[in-house]
């Protein structure tokens, strides 16, 4: 039996629509989270309900394969990984909150700063200086002090901390307020 052109044509439409419809859920289960890669999310970490009485290890951060051994922010729907450990985490404890005042500067996604210089322990933009939590600086190796951009975020469960967010990098650290 000799098929025509029109009928080869019509099975090659078939096969090539029935191969598309088996790849859709393939392609559905490979779904990952973006992090970094500009992105700025549009809000802070939410509060944390329960108290967890210590941080996450390094291990806890890579949630996905790709992503950093650092706490970190989802691009595709802004969840904050790492930021889970409650009021109690004695690792953020400060027997003196806000001993140098608050940030009197914005907060927020539509506030991208522009680092000027230094380095974990003292990072400056717009004339403002900070430094990252001691348990916080091994997440921060890949930042570039004097060029990257940060967009300052209040922190709902650690009092006396900011959360500096490197759009760059998708990654955020605890950062206390220096001064002027």
């Amino acid at each position: 039996m000799k098929m025509t052109r029109l009928q080869n044509l019509s099975l090659a439409v078939a096969a090539v629509a029935a191969l598309s419809l088996l790849s859709v859920p393939a392609r559905a289960q490979d779904h990952r989270h973006t992090v970094g890669g500009g992105h700025i999310p549009a809000h802070g970490p939410p509060a944390t309900r329960t108290s967890n009485h210590g941080s996450a290890s390094s291990h806890g951060y890579v949630d996905e394969p790709g992503h950093p051994a650092a706490p970190h922010v989802h691009a595709d729907d802004d969840r904050w990984v790492g930021h889970n450990t409650g009021r109690d985490d004695p690792h953020f404890h400060l027997d003196h909150p806000w001993e140098h005042g608050h940030f009197p500067a914005a907060f927020g996604p539509q506030h991208r700063y522009h680092l000027a210089g230094g380095g974990p322990g003292r990072f400056w933009f717009g004339g403002f200086y900070f430094s990252v939590a001691p348990y916080d600086v091994q997440y921060c190796n890949g930042w570039l002090w004097d060029s990257d951009d940060v967009v300052i975020y209040e922190d709902p469960d650690h009092v006396g901390w900011y959360l500096a967010y490197n759009p760059r990098l998708g990654v955020y650290v605890h950062v206390m307020y220096l001064g002027t």
